[in-house]
This record gives C-alpha cells, sequence and structure tokens, in this order.
C-alpha cells in the first residue's frame, strides 16, 4: 500500500476499468475509510451503498443521462446523506477518503456529483434508501485500464500568503 502523500500525487479520475473484481474486504475497507472522515460536530451523516451486481450498475447511468462507465465498474458506491447543517461538506470529505483509500490500493475511481442533481431522488429510491437521504455523490471503482496524464496548475499559481 502506497503513503498518504504519494497517493494524493498519483490519484486521477479513472473511467476505464478492468474486469478484474475487487475483493469484499478491500471494499469493506474503502468504505471504513469514508466513515472515519471528518465530520462537523461529530453528526456522522453518511450512509454508503455499495453496489457489486452489474444489473445495479446498469441502472445508474440512464438515471443520471451521463457516466456510462459506470456500466462497467467493479462496484460503486452511492454517498447518501441525512439532513444535517453541513451534510455536503461532511459527505464530500467521506467521498474523498473513498478516493484517497481506493488509490492506496491501486483501485481507479470516479467522483460522479450528486449534491442538487434532479437525479438524486430517483437514484436514493431506485437503491431503497429513505426518502429523507440526499444523494451527495456515486464514486464508480474498477482496476485502471487506462493511465491519464492530466497538468495540475502550478502551486505558485494558487498559493497566496496573507492575501490573494
Amino acid at each position: 500500500m502506497k503513503d498518504a502523500i504519494e497517493t494524493l500525487r498519483i490519484r486521477r479520475s479513472i473511467r476505464t476499468y478492468t474486469a478484474e473484481l475487487v475483493e469484499r474486504g478491500t471494499i469493506e475497507e474503502i468504505v471504513d475509510c469514508a466513515r472515519l472522515a471528518p465530520t462537523a460536530m461529530n453528526d456522522q451523516p453518511w450512509d454508503f451503498i455499495v453496489l457489486t451486481a452489474k444489473a445495479d450498475l446498469q441502472k445508474i447511468p440512464p438515471m443520471l443521462g451521463h457516466a456510462e462507465f459506470i456500466s462497467n465498474a467493479a462496484f460503486a458506491v452511492l454517498v447518501l446523506a441525512r439532513g444535517t447543517d453541513c451534510a455536503i461538506e461532511d459527505c464530500s470529505a467521506a467521498t474523498e477518503n473513498l478516493l484517497i483509500a481506493a488509490a492506496a490500493h491501486g483501485i481507479g475511481s470516479c467522483w460522479v456529483a450528486g449534491s442538487r442533481q434532479p437525479y438524486g431522488p430517483a437514484v436514493v429510491k431506485a437503491f431503497g434508501a429513505p426518502e429523507d437521504r440526499q444523494l451527495i455523490s456515486i464514486v464508480s471503482f474498477g482496476y485502471p485500464a487506462e493511465n491519464p496524464q492530466i497538468e495540475k496548475r502550478a502551486l505558485a499559481d494558487v498559493l497566496h500568503w496573507s492575501r490573494f
């Protein structure tokens, strides 16, 4: 497993996956890392639905109108929130932990927005979650079949000391 700084530096959004399955124990460890994310007032507003069945994964893109790559993922996680004051921030932190934990295991992932999206309620309902839950994100996972090379803005372009 990679160290935290290296994992942050190499993590990329992966939308093409191999057919290799991810072991249940690895999936549980990835979700456990999400559960450990920081949260305002320790509210922990999250619930996670793990989808591994191809039929379930294939239901998602038509509901969204995009993200066809989810159909070919090894699994996906729906990050849902109870209605707390900081639910979006808390569940976004949990989502980031999913991405980092997956990368540490050599598993690719891609975060698809859910918060305030018109398809959110349909996704929540389709997978049996209570109506009071809000979809914050959908994350697809699988062993990478691509290695995207992207450029990030230089630190000097984004770092400001004391003032902008």
